[in-house]
């Protein structure tokens, strides 16, 4: 107690303290909502702290009762995410989708490329694409592969908001095929987590591909195939590690043909030497698995063509591209993506070595990439991880 006044009117009179008596202070009380404005609109939990340790006076709380109008324009952040633990109860009832941009164009002239997850299996299927607009006609064509070749319906697709999936020849094909068409909100890519998770475990392997193998950036549409192709066969967690392609397809896969990517390997050539002294092999360079036959791609350094065949021998502990960069130090980052524009890299053709499947119809012209026939069925499961190609037909000395 301060002080005690008896008044008989409307006023207090106060006697001012004895001249030997200590100093007083007469506060008074004011609201924590004033309290907030004049800390700078403090948060709640400070200011409380502030008011239990009496180091300031409030007479009532009204901080949480009153949402501060400056406080929504000069602090207002986004709202966390809950983690989502919601998984599709079939395959393709939900796919997931997204567009990713390339630094720099391929040796091939790809710019983009489109995943898409099966959210049931968490199989992934990813597509080079030249340019924005032929998402919509690659997402046509993989709905034609999964009636076709899996025997299922996609019911729902779950994808960003950006104009290469909401436009009117996208809603117009979800519309007639029955499909439930789910956006994220306006740049909140979040809401499109799971697509979003599998680029980066994508673009991890790409970057970990080129890194070991000393390849040029401008390589990074072979590196994703096959990062593709590996991905689909590595456990995970989420399928209580299990394979994405084993619960997709119902049977294991196999491992015993996997090499280390960019290493040096050899095909055989006996079938298409010039003559009989010829070289029987060539160094190249292993780029991944074809899909359109059961052998290897691989890279001749000398033409710069890509021979597929099944008989490689391996050197999976060199790396041809690495020896011939000794001199240079090894990139430690992807600083150089951005002026790799300069640097000329040749595409690679293609050269088919008997021994494999051949393929139907005539030989493509060149410099085009022949790709499933509108309507028509797509190429087999696993041929969706690897790039489409020039195939040429060399011809072989009647000796």
């Amino acid at each position: 107690m301060i002080t005690r006044c008896n008044s008989s009117g409307p006023l207090y009179p106060m006697c001012p303290p004895l001249a030997n008596s200590s100093p007083h202070a007469f506060l008074t009380s004011v609201s924590s909502e004033l309290w907030h404005q004049r800390l700078g609109h403090l948060g709640h939990e400070a200011l409380s702290r502030l008011a239990r340790s009496s180091v300031i006076s409030c007479n009532k709380d009204t901080t949480t009762s009153n949402l501060c109008h400056a406080c929504q324009l000069g602090r207002h952040v986004r709202l966390p995410f809950p983690r989502s633990q919601s998984r599709a109860s079939r395959p393709f009832d939900l796919v997931h989708c997204d567009l990713w941009t390339s630094p720099l164009s391929s040796v091939s002239g790809f710019k983009y490329y489109l995943v898409i997850l099966d959210d049931y299996s968490h199989h992934v299927w990813t597509f080079p694409l030249r340019l924005k607009s032929d998402t919509f006609s690659t997402i046509a064509h993989f709905f034609a592969y999964v009636a076709t070749q899996l025997g299922c319906t996609i019911k729902s697709m779950q994808c960003d908001n950006g104009r290469e999936f909401d436009n009117s020849s996208t809603r117009a094909f979800f519309l007639t095929h029955g499909v439930h068409l789910r956006m994220s909100c306006p740049y909140t890519s979040q809401q499109n987590g799971k697509a979003e998770r599998v680029l980066c475990t994508l673009n991890n392997i790409i970057r970990s591909l080129l890194f070991q193998a000393h390849l040029p950036p401008a390589y990074w549409v072979e590196a994703l195939h096959t990062a593709t192709y590996l991905l689909n066969r590595h456990p995970t967690s989420t399928l209580h590690f299990s394979t994405p392609f084993h619960t997709l397809h119902g049977h294991p896969p196999s491992y015993d043909h996997l090499r280390v990517f960019g290493c040096r390997c050899y095909p055989n050539l006996s079938s298409t030497t010039p003559h009989k002294l010829a070289p029987r092999s060539t160094l190249c360079v292993f780029l991944g698995y074809s899909s359109d036959h059961k052998g290897y791609r691989c890279l001749d350094l000398t033409t710069n063509r890509v021979i597929i065949s099944r008989h490689v021998v391996f050197d999976e502990s060199s790396f041809p591209f690495a020896e011939a960069s000794s001199s240079s130090a090894s990139p430690t980052n992807l600083d150089f993506l951005d002026d790799f524009s300069s640097q000329q890299v040749m595409a690679p053709s293609t050269q088919v070595i008997p021994g494999a499947a051949w393929p139907t119809g005539p030989p493509a012209a060149p410099g085009c990439h022949p790709g499933p026939l509108p309507g028509g069925p797509p190429p087999p499961p696993d041929s969706w991880a690897i790039p489409e190609r020039t195939v040429w037909f060399p011809a072989r000395d009647a000796a």
